[in-house]
């Protein structure tokens, strides 16, 4: 018997992996994450199996659920959103499956802040204009962060964020990050990536929080902040395909 944590990326059922859809069809328990976790992702679980919506259970009834499919023998399948190293409590699970000596395996998955790359048609790393990418959120209800993790310390470095968990809080994350990256920034709040609902706002730190306002979004949104997210079009080459650069695979450098 193993459980198994499945990350099932943003929404879109399309982007599960190939061994996500593959175990999610074979084990007999899903337990999944209904709030982030849309029902047509585990729509293909067996008509036998045992699914249920974790959203409204507590850490000890989740854990029930699998100590009672242990006894039983039985693999369960539980999906979380996006990928599971990324804000997917998955540690004080595990806490718990290593008490119980209760065998695990992570599956991982799509991450919002690439699916949504994706759909805005670009890259997040962009030569001489953006080459890192802070993942991070704020403190608001949930856990708090640890002291120096704080915006203004990764805004320090000038690099592409994304930032979870924060969208009702637009008014200090503009604030802290104003100085360093300028109020016409670009700024892009991605919603329900993925969902058939999925939107997108473009604007800068000076504007975001009138249009996020305006579309009256509250939650389950990534803020993504850069200059990378704007109209770039004049930087150099990446050096991987530059002739004149030789590396191992083109030891030579071309005239």
């Amino acid at each position: 018997m193993t459980v198994h944590f499945i990350g099932a990326g943003p929404g879109d059922p399309e982007l599960l992996t190939l061994k996500a859809q593959r175990l999610i069809r074979s084990c007999p328990v899903c337990l999944y994450a209904g709030s982030l976790v849309p029902e047509a992702v585990v729509a293909e679980a067996p008509a036998s199996a045992r699914v249920r919506d974790t959203a409204s259970m507590t850490l000890e009834e989740t854990h029930a659920e699998i100590v009672a499919a242990h006894g039983r023998g039985e693999d369960v399948a539980r999906v979380h959103s996006g990928d599971p190293s990324l804000y997917g409590a998955i540690a004080e699970q595990i806490r718990l499956l290593r008490r119980d000596a209760i065998p695990y395996e992570i599956c991982p998955g799509v991450p919002a802040y690439a699916a949504a790359a994706a759909r805005l048609g670009q890259e997040l790393t962009v030569p001489e204009i953006a080459q890192s990418i802070v993942l991070t959120r704020v403190s608001m209800k949930s856990t708090s962060m640890p002291p120096r993790e704080t915006l203004e310390n990764f805004a320090l470095s000038g690099a592409t964020l994304a930032i979870h968990l924060g969208i009702r809080n637009l008014r200090e994350i503009e604030r802290v990050l104003t100085p360093h990256y300028g109020a016409d920034c670009p700024v892009v709040v991605a919603y329900r990536v993925g969902w058939p609902d999925e939107t997108f706002l473009r604007g800068t730190l000076s504007d975001i929080h009138a249009k996020v306002r305006a579309a009256k979004i509250t939650r389950t949104a990534l803020i993504l902040v850069g200059p990378v997210l704007g109209e770039v079009a004049d930087f150099r080459d990446s050096a991987l395909y530059d002739p004149a650069m030789p590396h191992v695979l083109r030891p030579r450098a071309k005239a």
